[in-house]
C-alpha cells in the first residue's frame, strides 16, 4: 500500500479522505450570499461593503473571509477612476 511506502499512518489516509468527501455547506452558503449582494450593488460593493451588508443581517464574518470569497468567484468591485486634471492652453491664471 502506498501508505507503508511514503510511512504515513493508514489512519492519516482514511482520515485525509473522510475530510475531503463531506462538501462544507457554510462555505457554499457564504458563497452564494456573497454573490447575490455583489450582484444587488450591481458590482459596486467590495469586501468592507459586503462586510457591512452581511453583518446589518446578523451575520458574523470578516473582512478577509469576504476577500477570499470574492476571489475565489471572481468577482471584482467597481471602482471609478482618477480624475484626470488637463492643463489650460492658455496663460490664465
Amino acid at each position: 500500500m502506498l501508505c507503508e511506502v511514503f510511512e504515513t499512518p493508514r489512519s492519516c489516509y482514511y482520515n485525509h479522505c473522510l475530510r475531503r468527501r463531506t462538501p462544507d455547506a457554510e462555505r457554499g452558503r457564504l458563497l452564494s450570499r456573497v454573490n447575490e449582494l455583489f450582484g444587488q450593488s450591481r458590482g459596486a460593493a467590495g469586501s468592507r461593503s459586503i462586510v457591512s451588508m452581511m453583518q446589518e443581517d446578523g451575520e458574523q464574518i470578516g473582512r478577509f473571509k469576504v476577500r477570499g470569497l470574492m476571489r475565489e468567484l471572481g468577482l471584482i468591485s467597481k471602482q471609478p477612476g482618477s480624475h484626470a486634471y488637463k492643463k489650460s492652453s492658455s496663460g490664465a491664471t
